[in-house]
């Protein structure tokens, strides 16, 4: 059999200028020519706008706005981050269909792109045509939804439709800030919420609600025969289930979804702490107190987010909680933080812990943020740019990183009991040794409400997260680094390194807990067993899913169901 090969611009069979002329016009001028804003940098006499670009890399907004970035700039022998050669700036679905039918009719590499989040590479390509998501945005509040086709069979209930190329800061204010209600988005409020949803999609409360796929309702989607197609429960019932978890860019080009929204609690807060051991023993003697704490005291539905465990013996805590107030998660960690303070020759606690808590409707408000807790979030410093345009100082390290390794694993609640605990601390020391720890207690629904766990149940998501109570995670990177900026090369030699000693802290962690399987967003770009790994027992019948809506394979990406039929490329199938 021969192999289908792509179609590059050195091809004959390359569209012409009139083609590309006509999708032009049917897409309403929104077909672009791209050219990578690094480009600036490629010469001296571009000093000045080098300058600026580099500048705005570190702005997560600005990447946003730019259809040839991407908000990870490389993995070290993984991949780089490099424009498409034409990009359509989708305002309508029906734009979506045009660029659709093209890449299918003209046999071109097809990227889809939306916030562009993706560490493993998969929303941009060379020598592609992308369709960029970043116009579809809107966000509309319902107060008694029923998908269509189900309403025999669900009682309406209050959802939130938004667009695919949104972003959940945006969605997060209109939906909480605005509303008063709340929807199970990401952590990190600049992620695009159509990525998120498809890859299923873990946010700080995800132990009280569920993963960002649990909620949806129904979802818009264009199918690779450009057909536009409502999937939901009573409607294409097995692509929605695809959808819910089974990767983003692998059944087709989503243009809206709904999702339910919930009642909100009362609080959201914040547990920040810094905790250095004096020796190599006392830090191992930290973590088993630690594991016995969170086991006993922070393993519910009310506790999210991570600690990290560095390996210059330092615990770093950064959790938040729901549905409590400040006195009364005070009174969570008091015994924990007083027992440390009763040995101050052994622990250094600085600066001092601080726990907080506000009304969970402020928490994403970027006016409320800004004027109170303007440590804790960055403004977009672009002029005239929009006033919500903040983000988590927090997540800033993932603006322009450039990554040398990366690799999680779900860790099962069995290790919390108590007669594998000290194996638990054990391993985590041992792992410290090469590179540092963090447990995201979130990405884990081990623990979650009944409700939760139901409702993720029913997700295309590995089932082993069920089971696990966080997912660990090793990962190194570098800022600002590519190899089109003369001045900002990534250092090769000291990338696989670091990468080295990420494998060999994973490791440690692996051998009190085999075969877990992993995150598919936050994951190693070279694992082998991914489809195992990544979807467990689900991986058939998503294979079955992809061979009904896109037999063709017009949708590949980076260990996307399906993508072992291509080169690494997504140029050439295989078989």
């Amino acid at each position: 059999m021969t192999p289908v090969r792509r179609v590059r611009p050195s091809d004959l069979e390359w569209p012409s200028v009139s083609q590309w002329d006509a999708l032009s016009a049917q897409v309403d001028g929104q077909l672009s020519r791209l050219r990578s804003p690094l480009a600036a940098c490629e010469s001296a006499s571009d000093a000045a706008d080098c300058a600026a670009t580099l500048t705005n890399l570190k702005n997560p907004y600005f990447i946003r706005d730019q259809a040839a970035l991407t908000q990870t700039l490389g993995w070290v022998d993984a991949w780089t981050s490099v424009p498409s050669v034409y990009a359509v700036a989708a305002k309508n679905t029906r734009h979506v269909v045009a660029a659709v039918n093209f890449a299918r009719e003209h046999k071109l590499r097809l990227v889809i792109k939306g916030g562009g989040h993706s560490y493993q590479g998969t929303s941009c390509a060379p020598d592609s045509l992308l369709l960029w998501t970043r116009g579809l945005d809107a966000v509309v509040m319902h107060d008694a939804f029923v998908p269509t086709g189900c309403a025999d069979v669900q009682a309406p209930q209050p959802a939130v439709t938004v667009g695919a190329g949104a972003i959940w800061m945006h969605v997060y204010n209109a939906v909480t800030t605005k509303v008063g209600r709340y929807v199970q988005g990401g952590g990190c409020g600049t992620v695009g919420v159509a990525g998120l949803v498809q890859s299923g999609g873990f946010g700080s409360f995800s132990k009280r609600y569920g993963t960002a796929a649990a909620s949806l309702l129904e979802a818009e989607v264009v199918t690779a025969d450009g057909v536009v197609r409502i999937a939901n429960a009573c409607t294409h019932p097995d692509l929605f289930w695809a959808l819910k978890g089974g990767g983003g860019g692998t059944f087709g080009v989503v243009t809206n979804l709904t999702l339910r929204t919930h009642d909100l609690a009362n609080y959201f807060g914040g547990a920040f702490v810094a905790i250095k051991a004096n020796s190599d023993t006392t830090f191992r003697g930290l973590i088993r107190r630690f594991v016995g704490f969170y086991s006993k005291t922070l393993f519910n539905p009310s506790w999210g987010e991570k600690v990290a465990f560095d390996s210059d013996n330092t615990l770093r805590v950064g959790m938040v909680f729901q549905g409590l107030d400040r006195e009364q998660a005070l009174a969570v960690w008091r015994p924990f933080l007083d027992e440390l303070a009763a040995s101050p020759d052994e622990f250094t606690i600085t600066p001092a812990p601080m726990i907080a808590a506000i009304p969970a409707r402020s928490f994403w408000d970027p006016k409320f943020l800004k004027q109170n807790l303007s440590t804790l979030v960055v403004s977009d410093s672009r002029p005239g740019a929009p006033e919500d345009n903040v983000y988590w100082r927090g997540d800033a390290d993932q603006v322009a990183q450039y990554i040398y390794g990366y690799r999680s694993a779900w860790l099962p609640a069995t290790l919390l009991e108590p007669d594998r605990q000290v194996e638990l601390a054990e391993a985590i020391f041992a792992a410290t040794r090469h590179w540092s720890v963090a447990l995201h207690f979130n990405k884990g629904l081990a623990g979650a409400s009944k409700d939760a766990i139901a409702a993720s149940r029913d997700t295309a998501t590995n089932p082993v997260v069920l089971d696990a109570f966080a997912l660990a995670i090793c990962a190194g990177e570098g800022s600002l680094l590519h190899p089109a900026l003369p001045d900002r090369l990534p250092d090769s030699a000291l990338a696989r390194r670091r990468a080295a000693a990420i494998r060999r802290a994973m490791d440690e962690l692996l051998k009190v807990a085999p075969n877990v399987g992993s995150y598919v967003s936050e994951s190693d770009f070279f694992e082998s067993q991914w489809q195992t790994s990544f979807w467990g027992k689900n991986y058939p019948q998503l294979r079955a899913v992809k061979q009904r809506y896109d037999a063709g394979g017009l949708f590949v990406v980076h260990h996307g169901v399906g993508s072992e039929e291509w080169s690494p490329d997504g140029f050439t199938r295989l078989a």
